[in-house]
């Protein structure tokens, strides 16, 4: 049975069916709902919620949490999560899961609480100091970041590693009817030997770290997280495709706006443009190949990327059409959100129609 709720609450349910025991954050606009909602739920199912001094303080209780074995996450707004860049860094090099959500709001600096997509260079190429990155998901609609969230638990285990949900203060904040999955059974996870838990107490030292002194020796450790996001790029690499069938211009757009590009490409459709999405799912690894593929088909013409910044996803928009076709960028920032129609004007004045 479907159940209206808002999207940050509709995630953070999502989180504890998914196995979710431990949650330490910090309050930030647009995302307090999340730690709210998990202030009095985690209690109810045996967890352990706890609003840190910090962000830092936070991000760094989930490294604990996360390297003796707990399924743990923590969310924030992008003030928060650069806060954080440090301790992600240390979780992604010390190798250990958990999950971390960012709903994206306005800046730089502190910038404004409406929503934005300006932090995909941050999520996406790392942010913090070293070599790494993260499974990165864009969700576009409430019911789909509740599907991500269910699933993104197994996901960093599988890898260890961090998975981020990116979303922004539209997604956080709308509300919409729901599906929620059962909950998980704790029993049926996998086990986790390298887990810092007491139980190897007599069976060897296990330790959780990512300090590297031997060049030799972190120089194999960063060419064994490459090899797993290579795993990743093979495995859980995922889009949306959408008229791209006979399209000649296609949209390329993640999260709440490729629900925008889609009403644009219909739109533009019954003006007899024939438009065509693409939808990232998965922001890390980005859907290069099927990009590349479409380029290389005859009928497409050109390439323009939707985004609440400046232009960021457009860069890697450009890298996998690899000169192919021409690549275009329509952004709206500091907040404001475009409509369909502004994207129609915008591709009609463009393409001279």
């Amino acid at each position: 049975m479907k159940k209206l709720m808002k999207g940050n609450e509709a995630i953070a349910e999502a989180a504890i069916r998914g196995g979710c025991r431990a949650f330490f954050g910090y309050p930030i606009t647009p995302q307090n709902e999340i730690p709210e909602y998990m202030s009095h739920r985690l209690p109810e199912v045996g967890g352990v919620f706890l609003q840190a001094e910090s962000e830092v303080s936070a991000i760094n209780m989930v490294y604990g949490a996360a390297g003796s074995g707990a399924r743990v996450m923590t969310s924030s707004s992008s003030p928060g999560i650069s806060l954080k860049q440090e301790g992600i860094s240390y979780i992604c090099g010390a190798e250990l899961p958990c999950v971390i959500v960012n709903m994206v709001r306005g800046g730089p600096g502190l910038g404004g609480i409406q929503p934005a997509q300006s932090d995909y260079f941050q999520a996406v190429k790392g942010g913090g100091h070293g070599d790494y990155h993260m499974l990165v998901y864009g969700p576009s609609t409430v019911q789909e970041a509740v599907d991500l969230m269910y699933d993104a638990f197994d996901k960093a285990d599988k890898y260890r590693l961090p998975v981020m949900i990116l979303g922004d203060g539209m997604l956080g904040q709308i509300m919409e009817a729901v599906e929620i999955p059962p909950m998980k059974d704790p029993a049926a996870f996998a086990p986790k030997p390298w887990a810092t838990d007491g139980t190897g107490t007599g069976k060897g030292r296990r330790i959780i770290n990512s300090l590297y002194i031997d060049p030799d020796e972190l120089e194999k450790v960063n060419h064994r997280l490459f090899d797993v996001y290579v795993e990743l790029a093979k495995n859980e690499t995922a889009y949306e495709e959408y008229k791209t069938e006979d399209a000649e211009i296609v949209l390329v757009a993640y999260g709440t706006v490729a629900r925008i590009a889609k009403s644009a490409v219909n739109l533009l459709r019954s003006n007899g443009v024939k438009a065509g999405l693409l939808r990232p799912i998965t922001l890390f690894p980005f859907p290069s190949a099927i990009l590349s593929a479409l380029a290389d088909k005859e009928c497409i013409k050109s390439f323009t990327a939707i985004e609440l910044s400046m232009g960021q996803m457009v860069e890697d928009v450009r890298l996998a059409v690899n000169g192919k076709k021409p690549v275009g960028f329509y952004g709206r920032t500091g907040g404001n959100v475009m409509s369909p129609e502004d994207i129609v004007k915008f591709i009609s004045e463009k393409e001279g129609r």
